[in-house]
């Protein structure tokens, strides 16, 4: 089978032909249909976070699942399921808790081999590593049972994929961990794949003023498609000073950082009303810190927190998720502004990294 694998940093990513094993116990094998093109990939794929290759990319995805292993009993096949990035052992104690993006169940073996150490895809003999475990930029996928969920038949699979990452991050980020309410302010800085389902989030939880904020405008566009009520450009002028106008010189209620650098972590700290909320969304570069001011933090009664993975629960939102799509409750269809071969992937990438997609998806025929 063929799959896109990176083999050294900043180099495109190239489609190769894998041999692949067959599940062993608690694995499954999945028909990959629709993989979404990430900024997670980018991170590898251009050094910011180092990972041992050569490796699968791909993380979010969704497929039929048409082979299992000993002792799967959660999916079979013909099921239609998403990929989900992280594991779920369901009895440590964040998966006891509901916490499951937080698991620690599998900390004994690295994140791109399976739970026995050994890898599933090899290349002229020698082992492979996938993304996460499921390395979806591939046609077909063997990795552990737990990493998918199953979900309607109904739902499109190109929009299956992109709840598995960038849907389940913005609006879990709002919805789940944030807990934003009706009648609240928030701004979101970044619109891209994850910052316009942050817009969406938003408007889905009921906020009256949703300010969005990029340094492009077709990505503001965009923001106010699926549901800003403001618009900021950062290169017109101070974004917190906007934004203080544009809430009777407060600030708001909640920011959300759907980029991940320096200079947007301090800016949703500062954009903040006393008694607000900050979140860290987007996952920067393992090199960058942010000097946050405790003062500020102290006299405002400012939080600042992080969500990993919008701070769901996958087994259970990712089929809420699904149904709120399909009831035309999240737009999903306008999300999706860019389509692929398998063979287009590094053109994928490249659109990605310029701004001019909001989520581009590759479609396995």
């Amino acid at each position: 089978m063929r799959a896109a694998v990176l083999t050294e940093v900043n180099k495109p990513l190239q489609i190769l032909d894998l041999e692949q094993e067959p599940p062993k116990a608690n694995e499954v094998r999945v028909e990959v249909k629709a993989a979404g093109v990430c900024m997670s990939d980018w991170h590898i794929m251009n050094g910011d976070w180092p990972l041992p290759l050569p490796m699968v990319l791909g993380h979010e995805a969704a497929g039929i699942v048409v082979e299992n292993g000993p002792g799967v009993t959660s999916v079979k096949p013909g099921d239609h399921v998403i990929f989900s990035f992280r594991p779920h052992c369901g009895h440590c104690r964040y998966c006891s808790t509901g916490r499951t993006v937080l698991c620690i169940g599998h900390n004994d073996t690295p994140r791109w081999v399976m739970y026995d150490g050994t890898a599933r895809v090899r290349l002229n003999g020698e082992p492979v590593n996938q993304m996460a475990r499921i390395g979806t930029f591939s046609e077909h996928v063997v990795c552990p049972a737990e990493q998918v969920v199953k979900i309607r038949k109904d739902l499109p699979f190109t929009h299956a994929a992109i709840i598995g990452c960038s849907v389940a991050t913005g609006v879990g980020a709002v919805i789940r961990h944030a807990r934003v309410a009706a009648g609240d302010s928030v701004l979101v800085v970044g619109c891209g794949g994850v910052g316009l389902n942050v817009v969406q989030g938003a408007r889905l939880a009921g906020a009256r003023t949703i300010i969005a904020c990029d340094l492009l405008d077709n990505k503001l566009a965009y923001a106010k498609q699926f549901g800003a009520t403001h618009a900021i450009n950062a290169k017109s002028g101070d974004v917190v000073k906007q934004v203080q106008a544009l809430t009777d010189g407060l600030g708001v209620d909640f920011a959300f950082d759907a980029i991940g650098t320096e200079a947007t972590a301090l800016q949703i700290v500062d954009a903040l009303a006393p008694g607000g909320h900050a979140v860290l969304v987007g996952i920067p570069a393992y090199s960058v810190r942010a000097p946050i001011s405790p003062f500020a933090m102290v006299y405002a009664e400012k939080t600042i927190s992080g969500t990993y993975y919008g701070s769901v629960r996958p087994d259970v939102d990712f089929p809420i998720l699904a149904d709120l799509d399909m009831d035309k409750k999240i737009n999903l269809d306008d999300l999706i502004s860019r389509t692929y071969k398998f063979d287009e992937i590094n053109e994928g990438f490249r659109l990605l990294v310029t701004g001019a997609v909001a989520r581009g998806i590759i479609v396995f025929d």
